[in-house]
């Protein structure tokens, strides 16, 4: 058993809208974006299955057979390979569990 207090993991800013902290699980990837309006993430796709809690704001997930708008407690399920982007709608926090865990981020210890 671990325990975590996101606010002593390190902050990474992936580009100027988002921000994020994550942790490698042995099988599984979390994340806590933070993201400002108005902006985009361009799209992308990869090995993960993903799953997004929104916290608070507002993303529009847009996938090749339509659009998602998700909302404080709503979330969403991305299955691994499928692309996506996202527009971000609202200043919004959001959380990602990612698995298998995401190799393609740099490993953190808290």
């Amino acid at each position: 058993m671990k325990h975590y207090r996101w606010s002593s993991i390190t902050e990474e800013q992936v580009n100027p809208n988002v921000r994020r902290r994550y942790l490698n699980a042995e099988r599984m990837t979390v994340g806590r974006f933070e993201l400002k309006a108005p902006g985009i993430l361009e799209p992308h796709s990869h090995e993960n299955e993903q799953v997004t809690c929104i916290i608070s704001g507002a993303l529009k997930f847009k996938f090749k057979d339509g659009d998602v708008v998700a909302r404080a407690g709503d979330v969403v399920q991305i299955p691994s390979w499928a692309e996506h982007g996202v527009e971000i709608l609202e200043d919004t926090v959001a959380i990602d569990v990612f698995t298998p865990i995401r190799s393609d981020w740099k490993k953190q210890q808290a």
